[in-house]
């Protein structure tokens, strides 16, 4: 049985995200609140031994930042999401999570807060990932359904959310 496309049914927008929640912007406001948090009294949380890890998760953080945008880039697709996805990226980190851009910018807030060695800036994490798992990544996924069908799909079926 073929269904018809309700009368009132909209085209997809032009891009995954048109909206004010803005994935840079979201994680710059989280950690500013985090640092903001840490001058009114900082929660020491890890031992100081341990505060080198955070450098490493940062410099970690910057090279799968790096190799996601180059991995988009060479695909042909735009990496801002207000600009239309031209295609499925399925090769490096996206072979792995569906959001390695997502993924570098909590892993770049997770190092920040061991290297300064506060919680404050752990916690305001918190909010941040559930603006994008909840509000951003659902928005992001019915405009590639949308977009891209079947393809999507499988991809989806296949690769998980963040790992």
């Amino acid at each position: 049985m073929v269904q018809k496309a309700s009368q009132n049914q909209q085209p997809p927008p032009r891009a995954a995200n048109l909206g004010l929640a803005r994935p840079p912007a979201i994680y710059l406001i989280a950690i500013l609140v985090g640092v903001a948090l840490h001058f009114v009294g900082a929660i020491r949380f890890v031992p100081n031994l341990a505060r080198p890890l955070g450098g490493l998760i940062v410099v970690f953080a910057a090279m799968l930042f790096i190799w996601s945008i180059r991995t988009f880039r060479s695909a042909g697709t735009p990496v801002p999401g207000n600009q239309p996805t031209t295609t499925i990226v399925s090769v490096g980190p996206y072979r792995l999570s569906r959001n390695p851009i997502y993924l570098a910018f909590s892993l770049f807030q997770v190092g920040i807060a061991l290297g300064v060695n506060d919680a404050w800036i752990l916690i305001t994490l918190l909010p941040a990932i559930a603006i994008m798992s909840l509000v951003v990544i659902p928005r992001e996924e019915r405009y590639l359904e949308a977009r891209f069908g079947e393809e999507y799909a499988t991809y989806k079926a296949n690769v998980r959310r963040w790992l």
